[in-house]
């Protein structure tokens, strides 16, 4: 994992469990067990929901990857702690449950 996926787990993790899993050449961010977003170029997107739309008004929307068809959020406010606290408890409470992996 690099310092920039460190530097984010550390930084989100005051709210709750991180975990950075590598992807397809890129990294997705689990809050407390949900996707909340993903790690592509040393750049935190994490994805649009209620709360993060509310909450990140100012912030760049832009598509994660060359192909990706979802707009995501770019977050650069690791020194909010009060801000990242809020987003990750709205956005757990609306995305939706990990889907339970069906049985062979």
């Amino acid at each position: 994992m690099n310092e920039f996926n460190e530097y984010v787990r550390e930084a989100l993790s005051a709210a709750g469990d991180i975990v950075i899993k590598s992807m397809m050449g890129g990294y997705l961010v689990y809050f407390n067990g949900k996707l909340i977003g993903d790690i592509c170029g040393n750049e935190l997107f994490l994805k649009r929901t209620p709360a993060s739309d509310r909450l990140l008004t100012d912030s760049e929307l832009r598509y994660p990857y060359e192909g990706s068809k979802t707009l995501m959020h770019i977050f650069d406010r690791f020194e909010d702690t009060d801000l990242i606290g809020k987003l990750l408890e709205g956005m757990y409470a609306e995305l939706p449950e990990k889907k339970a992996k069906k049985a062979k």
